[in-house]
């Protein structure tokens, strides 16, 4: 009897270690095996890169289940920011950037991929804790040829927006909520002069204006405006104003064209990052490298932006080569920091 009891002591001993070891496992922060489980990815982009580059990935690894919540920037932020003590996110795909970054430095973990080095020596990862991926042109403007035509005006510059003849007739977006009109109105400050000029902001002036007090709060009706016949000119960006291209070309109704500010056009980069305490962090490691990869870099080759490694051909035959385009290069960390400065002068600026 006693014999007896001693092994049934004994085998719940065992039991219970064997269940404090497995406790222990799960709680020890040890990696799980990457390229299995799962990654979840919080992400604002379009349905283009979606079904290109993440379906891409998931032929690559087979074994990782992946699940996709689409939403707004903010709302991935603050959902991120909402679930610190407990991530359920293990990604931020799209919509990061340098200011995303500076506004929530906890909630990134800490990762350079190893392909960081094959991007253009302006877009890398000089912060360790975001990956530039995909580049958004900020200066392109789009042009509807008729009404151009009907007014007797040409528009290849950031000075032929003044032309008296265009005043009411080009669409701009509001830079104190719009991203794209906020990357527009900086590119517009850096090639009229510099930033903090005089000659800059005189021109933001005479721009504001001439758009006869117009501000429109979508940037999509920006180029929607455009090709409808309501402006002449939209101050756009690069990858809406080439999709509209493309929709059109076999519509006779509509005549639209676009082109780079012949002063300088600038191309901002897109990130991806990794949630501090990301559940699967390994995965999540795998997919940055991935967003950065020749496989994944020639894939957005052959979209409506342009990859970060800029070496690689652009296959998209609406899109104009880079080497034929005035590039310019934004000072993204001082941009930042001078955000909501420089948007209260704008608003003060329209104001009066």
């Amino acid at each position: 009897m006693k014999k007896a009891l001693s092994l049934l002591a004994c085998a719940a001993m065992a039991l219970s270690l064997a269940a404090c070891s497995s406790s222990d496992s799960k709680d020890s922060g040890e990696p799980a095996e990457a390229g299995k489980g799962k990654l979840v990815i919080y992400s604002p982009n379009s349905d283009t890169e979606i079904n290109n580059e993440l379906e891409s990935f998931k032929e690559k690894y087979p074994d990782i289940e992946v699940e996709l919540q689409s939403m707004g920037t903010g709302d991935c932020v603050a959902r991120i920011e909402a679930e610190a003590e407990n991530p359920q996110a293990d990604v931020m795909w799209g919509g990061m950037n340098y200011g995303v970054y500076t506004q929530n430095p906890d909630l990134w973990a800490e990762y350079v991929s190893a392909n960081d080095k094959n991007v253009d020596e302006n877009y890398r990862n000089d912060t360790g804790y975001f990956t530039n991926y995909v580049l958004s042109g900020s200066g392109a403007f789009i042009l509807n040829d008729k009404m151009l035509k009907e007014l007797g005006v040409e528009v290849n510059s950031y000075e032929d927006l003044l032309q008296p003849e265009l005043k009411g007739k080009i669409a701009m977006g509001d830079p104190t909520s719009s991203s794209s009109a906020w990357a527009e109105l900086t590119n517009m400050l850096l090639v009229k002069g510099g930033y903090d000029s005089d000659e800059a902001w005189d021109y933001v002036q005479k721009f504001i204006n001439n758009l006869d007090g117009k501000i429109i709060s979508s940037s999509s009706q920006v180029y929607k405006g455009v090709i409808d016949g309501e402006y002449a000119v939209g101050v756009s960006y690069e990858d809406p104003v080439v999709q509209a291209m493309i929709d059109n070309r076999e519509n006779p109704d509509v005549e639209i064209s676009m082109c780079y500010p012949e002063e300088g056009a600038v191309w901002l980069p897109a990130a991806a990052a990794i949630v501090k305490g990301a559940p699967n962090e390994e995965n999540a490691k795998l997919f940055l490298d991935y967003l950065q990869s020749d496989e994944c870099q020639n894939i957005i080759s052959q979209l409506t932006v342009r990859p970060a490694n800029t070496s690689l051909k652009q296959e998209n035959e609406a899109m104009k080569p880079m080497d034929e385009i005035n590039v310019v290069y934004e000072d993204i960390k001082y941009v930042a920091e001078h955000k909501n400065e420089w948007q209260d002068r704008w608003t003060e600026m329209m104001t009066n």
